[in-house]
């Protein structure tokens, strides 16, 4: 009767036991969901953003070289001006009594000079008939020779009074607009130290530029050529063209933020950019037309260590097709490699190579995932060209689906009795 129920009860706990591990092995079976995206096949575009802004490409401030009032202001501000042309005048009293002044100087250091030359005349004649010192000689001639010297000065300070006399009538180096005007009439300019800034007149506002500051770790893409685009806040369905004209090497440095200054030229057929506006600015590195493309995502992803062992014991027969001998053995470094939700390095990488990566791959045939060792090319930072054994209309995994994804889904449909088989989210 013992031996009876002893064996009643083996054969419970065999069956409890087997039971439980039947139970525990769907669920983690559940476990195993994975996300997956199509390989795509298009175009893909690299570029480096910025934000810069908008400037005339030649902007001349016009200032005084002397000092004085302002008497009379004859341009206003967006005023389109020729070279040449008038734009203010200083009160010119002062500097014409200053002129009459030097004229005067003038005029007495001339006399002086024709006197002194007639003394001089006469003592040489004198000397001839030794009717007077060499002494007296001297003198006539050093005489002569300070009044001459003393007409040179007066010349250069009438020339200096006509100069500051032109100097108060103001004009325009350049054709252009008036961008800025900071004077008003009355106003005291004073020229001792600094040339003051009266106008700013930007050369032609048709061809304007932007001055973007890129940060160090993109500049070494830019290219002088490149085509550019760009927005401003004014218009901003509005997109605008450019391209990179310069590339400065002078860096800036603002909290420890090294940036380059890029120049960008932008016409301005319509005279809608304006000086001093904010461009976020788009520059095309790179561009290829035509490119087999995945995820950024696809690239990263690595199954769970608990997956890749479980694959791993099926041994060769995991799927229905029998791969080759070299993809088998890249398949089963990489799963030797993996860890726990994390991305792995397969061993047949060898050193760091980041032109190469790993895709896991929906396998339709099986309908399971398989690892696929591809060569990478451009990236946008989302998606990235690969080369390989893919093509477009693939599923890649770029992920696992969480518990939450699952239970907003709705109750899992019926599972299989594999734990390995796939299941597409």
């Amino acid at each position: 009767m013992k031996r009876a129920a002893w064996w009643v009860t083996a054969l419970v706990l065999i069956a409890g036991g087997t039971g439980v591990a039947w139970y525990v092995r769907n669920n983690r079976a559940a476990d195993f969901n994975f996300r997956t995206v199509p390989v795509e096949r298009g175009p893909l575009r690299v570029t480096v953003t910025a934000t810069g802004t908008l400037s005339a490409i030649t902007t001349v401030q016009v200032g005084t070289q002397v000092s004085g009032t302002i008497a009379r202001i004859y341009v206003d501000f967006n005023d389109r001006v020729r070279k040449g042309q008038v734009l203010a005048e200083l009160d010119k009293r002062p500097l014409i009594a200053a002129l009459n002044d030097a004229e005067a100087a003038y005029e007495r250091a001339l006399a002086e000079v024709r006197q002194t030359e007639r003394n001089l005349e006469r003592a040489k004649r004198l000397l001839a008939q030794n009717l007077i010192a060499q002494a007296d000689y001297d003198a006539a001639l050093s005489n002569y020779e300070t009044a001459v010297a003393n007409l040179k000065s007066a010349e250069a300070n009438l020339s200096r009074a006509r100069t500051n006399l032109f100097y108060a009538t103001i004009t325009s180096p350049i054709d252009g607009v008036v961008v800025s005007r900071n004077v008003d009439v009355g106003q005291t300019v004073a020229a001792s130290f600094n040339t003051p800034t009266l106008f700013v007149i930007a050369n032609d506002l048709r061809k304007m530029q932007v001055l973007a500051n890129v940060d160090e770790a993109d500049v070494g893409r830019v290219r002088v050529g490149q085509s550019v685009t760009f927005t401003v806040d004014s218009y901003p369905d509005r997109v605008f063209h450019g391209r990179v004209e310069q590339i400065r090497l002078q860096p800036t440095v603002n909290q420890n933020v090294v940036t380059y200054t890029v120049v960008i030229d932008a016409p301005n057929p319509e005279g809608l950019l304006l000086p001093g506006m904010t461009a976020n600015v788009t520059i095309l590195v790179a561009e290829k037309p035509d490119v087999v493309k995945v995820p950024m995502m696809a690239l990263r992803f690595m199954p769970p260590r608990e997956y890749l062992e479980r694959l791993r014991s099926e041994g060769p027969g995991w799927g229905r097709r029998r791969e080759p001998t070299a993809a088998r053995d890249d398949r089963r470094s990489a799963m030797s490699s993996a860890s726990d939700g994390t991305e792995g390095r397969p061993a047949w990488f060898g050193p760091r190579d980041p032109s190469r990566g790993l895709l896991w791959v929906l396998d339709p045939a099986t309908q399971r995932i398989r690892p696929v060792p591809v060569r990478t090319g451009l990236s946008d930072g989302t998606y990235v060209e690969v080369q390989g054994d893919v093509a477009p209309g693939m599923e890649v995994v770029v992920g696992m689906v969480s518990t939450s994804e699952r239970a907003a889904r709705g109750p899992n449909p019926p599972q299989s009795p594999n734990p390995f088989m796939f299941r597409r989210f």
